[in-house]
């Protein structure tokens, strides 16, 4: 006597588990839109904070003005905050790139159509202590979801920077 094995599925089994794949899709793709927004808050505001700490390290290590300002070009102070920023030593203490000034680090536009804005204007001076007597401000990044989903940084007058975590844009 031979036993009949079944192989593969059949229509029933079928229909079903792809019913059920298109649901856990629907509801997993909206989960993950999130996740991505926020990890790319918590990216562009840490990129900022780390070239703020950089710059402030290098004013105190050679007794020098360093600047971080926005940049549209990655080579002038130009545009704002969301378009990108430069720092650089600025050796005639203009606060505006000139000959004699070396750049130092830049970085391009922010991604995902987010939105930096900073209540201190678009240059932050660092003095040769590490002070930034005239620059205190907080800077905030949002995207399109608005309401307390932002991230923020703020900048004390003693050069201090630090994460103020969520923001409302």
């Amino acid at each position: 006597m031979k036993i009949l094995t079944q192989n593969g599925f059949s229509l029933m089994e079928m229909l079903m588990t792809m019913s059920l794949i298109g649901i856990l899709t629907m509801v997993a793709i909206p989960s993950v839109n999130g996740i991505l927004k926020n990890e790319r808050l918590t990216t562009q505001i840490n990129s900022l904070l780390a070239h703020l700490q950089f710059a402030r390290s290098e004013a105190l290590l050679r007794h020098k003005q360093v600047v971080v300002c926005a940049s549209k070009d990655a080579a002038t102070c130009s545009g704002n905050w969301s378009d990108g920023w430069i720092v650089f030593f600025d050796n005639d203490e203009s606060a505006d790139v000139s000959d004699g000034d070396a750049l130092l680090q830049a970085h391009a536009k922010l991604s995902g159509d987010n939105v930096m804005n900073n209540t201190g204007g678009t240059t932050i001076i660092y003095d040769s202590r590490g002070f930034t007597p005239n620059s205190a401000s907080t800077f905030s990044v949002c995207d399109d979801r608005g309401a307390s989903k932002g991230k923020s940084i703020t900048i004390s007058t003693t050069g201090r920077v630090r994460s103020g975590g969520d923001v409302t844009c």
